[in-house]
């Protein structure tokens, strides 16, 4: 190979590579967490979805409830909690702590707690409480009777914010330098989108079981049963993964310096709880971040619910409604790759820092107004409809999957990268607890935001249909500040990590 072609191949290689070859050590295991994880959370995320959703007597409606009154003080909770064993465990004991309450309780589901659902779900008196109630608060009524698919909602939305964001991304965080996650960071979201590939398919030949089971048989139970068997596996990988990181990979100085880490907690002062969150409210910074991470919490949440609202219309069957959610994850998982290879890494490095955060809302305020203003004006399109052989349900299904995968893939490829990296210029201090808040309680107020804008106007107008309009002003309002919010943390970004890189070099 002559010299101009090697050069041509190894500019190619790093556009899609960045990676030496020395650094695979470090980097495949972490991918291979990702992977793990994230392909648990698909998993969950569509059997929570499916679960609510197509339950008797419950639907979409229902979900603005569960987040508001359910997610938000079990995340508040596990926060105490998790603050409290932080500073008792030690880290690797920490995460194993963490891990093994999720596992323990998705078996239990399967094997106990949903075989047994007609014994524990109060069907007659939530019957009752329906029949008193207005028909904006059947939401509440829906959790009541179906209070295990409810806790099964709280878990799993958990695992995403506590694995995903808490867990593997402070531990990446810890061991990962500013000049390596410009390289690394898309490339650990290629373990997630690997494995909505593969999660995608197997949820789609699980739900289509019931094609080749007799009648009688409870066919989304057996498929309740092969997902869990496949989430607990994944979980025990993610534990000898994170085993296997620990043991040779920072015991590797070309990765890891352990003294830096002692260095930095002999520094660090002793925080309460609440200094802590005292220290954070005073943080511009923090606060920038936390805007970020509420902002696309309220709008993923207020067009999410809407679009669930039609699939399940489209959708009634529980078998074929997690069918179409595992096509939606595998085609998500394979445009997010396409993001991360050709956009993410490439946008953050050229452009920087800055112009990255500001994509994802905006790829979120042109796709939101194409889904509302469809949703919203669809009679009017009747005949063009019509012409396309197809139906305005379909249609708006088909239009807020789009919006919905182009979301997911901008998230994944570009606002989680880049929110992570914000972190990076902080103390040690401010990841572990600031992180903590922002990334558990602050996504979670993101995602009940959106969930309590949606539940008032249900209780007010009685619909998801009734408040769709009022959604979508509220979806512009809300993009508006996430763009001031990221231009803001910005400026504070480039500052903090000049300041960083210059105290390195001076020590």
């Amino acid at each position: 190979m002559s010299q101009s072609a090697t050069k041509e191949f190894g500019r190619w290689r790093s556009f899609f590579w960045p990676v030496h070859t020395f650094e695979l050590k470090k980097i495949l295991p972490m991918l291979l967490m990702f992977f793990c994880i994230s392909f648990n959370y698909t998993i969950l995320r569509d059997t929570k979805d499916t679960l609510i959703v197509t339950a008797p007597g419950s639907g979409a409606e229902a979900i603005p409830f569960i987040k508001v009154w359910l997610v938000v003080p079990s995340a508040i909770i596990f926060m105490l909690i998790y603050a409290k064993l932080s500073n008792i465990l030690s880290k690797q004991a920490l995460f194993y702590a963490t891990t093994l309450p999720f596992l323990v309780f998705f078996a239990l589901f399967a094997l106990v707690f949903y075989p047994s659902k007609h014994l524990l779900h109060p069907t007659d008196l939530a019957d009752q409480l329906q029949a008193y109630l207005p028909q904006g608060l059947g939401g509440i009524v829906s959790i009541f009777r179906n209070w295990i698919y409810a806790v099964f909602y709280v878990l799993a939305e958990l695992w995403g914010s506590v694995m995903l964001s808490l867990v593997f991304w402070g531990f990446a965080n810890d061991i990962t330098r500013v000049s390596e996650a410009k390289r690394f960071y898309t490339l650990f979201g290629l373990g997630a989108n690997l494995a909505l590939l593969i999660s995608g398919p197997a949820i789609i030949y699980v739900s289509n079981i019931k094609r080749r089971l007799p009648e009688g048989i409870d066919a989304w139970g057996v498929s309740i049963n092969y997902l869990m068997t496949l989430v607990v596996i994944s979980g025990f990988v993610l534990m000898a993964t994170y085993w296997w990181i620990h043991k040779y990979v920072m015991t590797d100085t070309r990765f890891y310096d352990p003294s830096e880490i002692k260095k930095a907690k002999k520094e660090k002062p002793k925080m309460s709880l609440k200094d802590s969150f005292l220290c954070l409210a005073k943080s511009k910074y923090i606060g920038c971040l936390a805007l970020l991470v509420i902002a696309y919490g309220v709008a993923i949440n207020l067009i999410e619910v809407s679009w669930k609202s039609q699939l399940k219309l489209q959708y009634p069957d529980s078998n074929d409604y997690s069918a179409f959610m595992g096509l939606f994850s595998t085609i998500t998982g394979a445009v997010t790759i396409f993001m991360m290879l050709f956009v993410g890494g490439n946008v953050i490095r050229r452009f920087g820092w800055g112009i990255a955060a500001q994509i994802t809302p905006i790829v979120l305020l042109i796709t939101g107004v194409g889904f509302f203003g469809f949703v919203l004006f669809r009679d009017n399109l009747q005949g063009y409809i019509t012409m396309l052989g197809t139906t305005p349900l379909l249609l708006a299904v088909i239009i807020g999957m789009v919006q919905n995968i182009l979301s997911k893939s901008a998230k994944y490829s570009l606002f989680d990268p880049t929110k992570e990296m914000a972190y990076i210029p902080l103390d040690q201090d401010s990841k572990v607890k600031g992180k903590a808040a922002v990334d558990v309680v602050g996504a979670r107020l993101g995602k009940s935001g959106g969930s309590f804008i949606q539940q008032g106007l249900l209780v007010a107008f009685g619909s998801i249909a009734a408040i769709t309009p009022y959604v979508a002003i509220s979806l512009l309002i809300i993009i508006v500040v996430w763009l001031f919010a990221a231009r803001s943390l910005n400026k504070q970004f480039l500052k903090a990590n000049a300041a960083k890189e210059a105290e390195l070099t001076k020590a």
